[in-house]
């Protein structure tokens, strides 16, 4: 299996799209349109060492993470942040016809500046192709207006405001998408409800199986969220949207609900329960119930004596 090829600076990928060199070292935007072959000795599978958003509209090509692949036909905006593999696939004797917008950012452009840390908490970062958002034609103005903005700044000649203004738009692109995610979430209420139920499902089965519980104790986020085909970011965020709580809360509340079935239902002692719920020790269990309920393990039994 051939490794990824690795993009590390903008200017490096600007020149293996064979575009002109760009004008800021750490910031690029780049207009995907028109339509063209791909090599056929280019890499298809790639790593780049910065962040990419991108507002698309691509026909006759196929995008894959990891063994899924998802079809670009409809317009949708995707995220990668640096390391992740991204992989494109077009059908044999097909041009690759796609139109949009490409944003590249390097790291580097936001050290001592607001979005430093806090573009680790976009989430959507690091959401799979899958979970690209769908956006409407009124809100890809919002975004092309923005893009555009950050275009003509990035090629005027570098000044002491140029990184400032540049990282306010970024930002408000962000919290656009942020926004745009959201009413994705509400707009798919029918498949996300459903994703709810299988999740539903999936822990009842798993809390109901005594011998998985005490084999491989509780079942973590990285698990459900494998077994529901979608990234542990996506699944955190389309929850919360539903039901206001996240993943790991999730699991939780279902932990406890199988808690108190058990207390107020049978003559197990609470370091029984403990053992059968994934527990190795009483004092991790009765540390959960206690922050979950405000009482302990044995007050809760307690109040039906």
């Amino acid at each position: 299996m051939k490794q990824p090829y690795r993009l590390e600076t903008i200017s490096q990928f600007h020149k293996f799209r064979n575009q002109p060199p760009p004008l800021h070292p750490l910031i690029s935007v780049i207009d995907v349109s028109g339509a063209k072959y791909l090599n056929d000795d280019e890499p298809r599978s790639l790593v780049f060492d910065f962040y990419t958003i991108a507002l698309k509209k691509v026909h006759n090509t196929k995008m894959k993470y990891g063994q899924q692949l998802f079809d670009f036909d409809s317009g949708m905006m995707g995220f990668s942040s640096p390391g992740q593999v991204i992989s494109v696939e077009v059908e044999k004797g097909k041009l690759l016809e796609q139109s949009g917008w490409l944003l590249l950012i390097h790291p580097d452009f936001f050290w001592n500046t607001s979005l430093a840390k806090k573009i680790k908490q976009y989430e959507f970062f690091d959401y799979a192709v899958n979970e690209a958002l769908f956006v409407s034609e009124t809100e890809a103005g919002i975004l092309n207006s923005i893009i555009n903005t950050i275009k003509e700044e990035s090629h005027r000649q570098i000044d002491k405001f140029s990184q400032e203004i540049i990282i306010a738009h970024i930002e408000a692109l962000l919290a656009y998408s942020e926004r745009f995610y959201q009413r994705q979430f509400i707009t798919r209420k029918m498949a996300n409800h459903q994703i709810l139920d299988r999740l539903n499902n999936l822990l009842n089965t798993r809390f109901n199986d005594d011998e998985m519980m005490r084999k491989d104790g509780l079942p973590t986020v990285a698990f459900v969220a494998d077994q529901l085909n979608v990234s542990s970011h996506y699944l955190s965020g389309l929850l919360r949207s539903l039901t206001g709580l996240n993943t790991q809360q999730h699991i939780h509340m279902k932990l406890i609900d199988k808690a108190k079935e058990l207390l107020s239902t049978t003559s197990l002692s609470v370091s029984e329960i403990a053992y059968a719920l994934g527990f190795e020790q009483i004092q991790s269990f009765s540390k959960l119930f206690k922050i979950k309920t405000n009482i302990s393990p044995l007050e809760f039994r307690q109040s039906f004596n």
